[in-house]
């Protein structure tokens, strides 16, 4: 490969001049480049929204799950969910780093990607297994890091499966942190999740004893866990595709509606669930990868609303070891990750 790019453009085979995250089709060839990391892959920790619409596609058949996942990674030389656009993450061992890049690992070190599969080329040679409860598919494989792919070293006083399913949604609380101020009033939707547990734990401590927190969960499968954690002051059980149902349900606990809204669903058509009962003052921040930049722009405009909407970025400085001290900080949101992600659970 020539003309070898830091933002990996050199892996691009179609369209040409497009970022690799944008492509149709990138290089999987498993050769590391002078400015690529080679790294012996794991385990795939799919996006919620994604891993959500294979395993519905497939009606929860795992063989038939482990096809479409190979198939999708061997059209397009990485792991981008065609309906969803969306990646995920992954779990590997350093194998090789090239000579042009100075970093702090080298082979055998473990970590976690931290950047999207949806620009992470990547070649699987086995699919060891899938496990449906935490979105994860198990693998013999590798996968390739540009130079600015951002990664995080799989830490000695953490396991490294609760690592990665926190790491994975890194981005959410810590943007929380930086979102909700004291006293601000916060909804969640999709509360129960592995990111809308640690956005409700940042959103309860950054908004203090006299902010509410508002937990949307889509049934009580999730209730006791958020009781535990004991950071949210209402707990709602709704369906964040019915707009009206969850609107009418957030103003019967909080009439004058919420400063802050977090929209951390696997699924489509929230977007005016989540407008709807913020104020029209107020910030929504989508982390869904489920969102429809149309559906919210277009449907706050129909409402006169001028709440600032934010696009979920996975990325906010240190935001990896941010969101690991909050596992570190909470015994209990640590318990909650170990019973649900663990490996012995």
């Amino acid at each position: 490969m020539n003309n070898l790019c830091k933002y990996g453009t050199h892996r691009v085979i179609s369209p040409v001049g497009t970022l690799p995250q944008t492509a149709d089709k990138i290089n999987n060839e498993m050769i590391c480049q002078d400015n690529e990391i080679l790294v012996d892959v794991d385990t795939l920790n799919i996006d919620s929204a994604s891993f959500t619409q294979i395993k519905n596609a497939c009606n929860n058949d795992i063989e038939k799950m482990k096809e479409m996942v190979e198939n999708i990674v061997n059209s397009k030389g990485k792991m981008q969910n065609p309906i969803t656009g969306s990646g995920g993450m992954f779990l590997g061992r350093i194998k090789e780093v090239g000579k042009d890049l100075t970093v702090n690992v080298k082979p055998g070190d473990k970590i976690a990607s931290l950047v999207s599969l949806s620009l992470t080329p990547l070649k699987i040679k086995k699919i060891l297994g899938v496990d449906l409860s935490k979105d994860q598919v198990n693998i013999i494989g590798q996968a390739i890091l540009f130079e600015t792919g951002i990664f995080a070293k799989i830490p000695a006083d953490l396991p490294a499966d609760i690592v990665l399913s926190a790491l994975d949604v890194a981005g959410a609380a810590a943007q929380v942190e930086k979102l909700v101020k004291k006293n601000d009033n916060v909804l969640i939707l999709g509360a129960g999740g592995k990111s809308g547990l640690l956005c409700a734990y940042q959103a309860k401590k950054s908004a203090g004893k006299k902010g509410k927190v508002i937990a949307l969960i889509h049934s009580d499968r999730h209730r006791h866990d958020l009781e535990k954690l004991g950071a949210c002051d209402y707990i709602i059980v709704g369906d964040a595709t019915k707009p009206m149902e969850v609107y009418n349900k957030v103003k019967a606990v909080l009439p004058e509606m919420v400063d802050v809204t977090i929209n951390v669903v696997n699924v489509p058509n929230t977007e005016m669930t989540s407008i709807l009962p913020t104020k029209n003052t107020g910030t929504i921040y989508f982390f869904s990868m489920a969102t429809s930049f149309t559906k919210a722009a277009l449907g706050a405009e129909g409402i006169a609303s001028e709440a600032l909407m934010i696009i979920g970025n996975g990325y906010t400085k240190d935001h990896a070891e941010f969101t690991l001290n909050l596992l570190r900080e909470s015994e209990t949101l640590y318990e909650i990750f170990k019973e649900r992600f663990g490996s012995d659970k």
